[in-house]
């Protein structure tokens, strides 16, 4: 479908329900274009959709100008694999996904080459064509071509001799297969050096405030915050335990908040004597463990915090990353569905 060439910011959705459902939720977060996949990623057996589930799809893409739309490919299909059973379970595979796009009228099929084990790279993108070649045979693709060529970095968070591997290989790549846009950055690629950048980048952790590498962290800003509510305000006498195992013991009588945030929130138990929440600019520590729903913090210097308010909670990716002892992509992706969500 035709569409406004501005700036296009896209989202993957779940089309658990329907594919109108997938284009609807695109909406609703704020997207003006997307991904799904058009069956299970993880399973070889797939179902074309209904006339009328795509007559409702297309009607709210234009509905919406949600285009271009691109269908990801099943991530058990391997083109370029030797094995005799997985190669004809993947040729049978990609033909069903390049149909159900046709169907849907996807602009855009994003397709992983897979593992060419045992081969060299040479007889790996043969095989890989190859299979493609054969999934395609008949079908009505008049005007199919390949967009963009994609790799993804392994090592770019590290200092490590696989990058400028990684970068010479693909870049040897550019003459030998018809891709008009090649991209191999990722966040912390971009900051690799303008060789790694290609036609195309693909920031994702720095779009949401995540500093991939150290020479980063002067120019991107925390973008996600969350807060918590103030359910209880109440005080402990001194030698009173806080939380499961009474790990924190009151060193004089102590004014806690309770607040409406936990581990099944995504606010993990990394965070028990470590996190905080801020009261303006004034940290407030988390004391006790985390649990499930609630999170207690000490106010004894904010007396006008009371039920019902709403706080801050540091989130900051790179320290909330060091204090916890998880990536920061971790931090980002355990964030649950109980949390309204706004953006900005």
């Amino acid at each position: 479908m035709p569409y406004h060439e501005d700036v296009r910011i896209g989202i993957h959705t779940s089309r658990s329900g329907s594919l109108e459902k997938s284009a609807l939720k695109a909406h609703e977060l704020g997207a003006n274009t997307f991904q799904i996949f058009s069956a299970s990623p993880r399973m070889w057996r797939a179902v074309a959709p209904v006339r009328e589930d795509i007559h409702l799809f297309r009607r709210a893409r234009e509905k919406h100008d949600l285009a271009p739309l691109a269908v990801h490919v099943s991530y058990l299909i391997n083109l370029a694999s030797l094995d005799p059973i997985i190669r004809a379970k993947s040729i049978a595979g990609f033909r069903g996904e390049l149909e159900r796009a046709a169907m849907i009228g996807a602009e855009y099929l994003v397709l992983h080459p897979g593992s060419y084990k045992g081969q060299s790279l040479q007889e790996g993108i043969a095989a890989f064509v190859a299979g493609m070649a054969e999934a395609a045979e008949g079908l009505p693709l008049n005007g199919l071509t390949i967009d963009t060529l994609m790799s993804h970095l392994a090592c770019a968070d590290e200092e490590s001799p696989s990058n400028a591997m990684q970068l010479a290989a693909f870049a040897g790549l550019r003459e030998r297969f018809p891709a008009t846009t090649m991209s191999l950055a990722n966040s912390a690629g971009i900051a690799l050096g303008e060789e790694y950048h290609f036609d195309l980048t693909r920031p994702g952790l720095a779009i949401y405030g995540g500093i991939p590498r150290e020479e980063m962290g002067s120019f991107i800003r925390q973008v996600a915050r969350i807060e918590a509510q103030v359910v209880q305000r109440r005080q402990v006498p001194a030698g009173g335990r806080v939380g499961y195992g009474g790990t924190y013991v009151c060193p004089k009588d102590t004014e806690l908040a309770i607040l409406n945030i936990g581990y099944a929130d995504g606010y993990l138990r990394a965070f028990s004597g470590r996190g905080f929440a801020f009261a303006g600019s004034k940290p407030l520590p988390v004391v006790g463990r985390v649990s499930m729903d609630l999170t207690a913090i000490r106010v004894d210097d904010v007396p006008e915090i009371a039920e019902g308010d709403w706080l801050e909670i540091a989130f900051d990716l790179r320290w909330a990353s060091q204090a916890s002892g998880l990536s920061q992509y971790e931090l980002l992706t355990t964030l649950g569905r109980r949390y309204l969500r706004r953006w900005t």
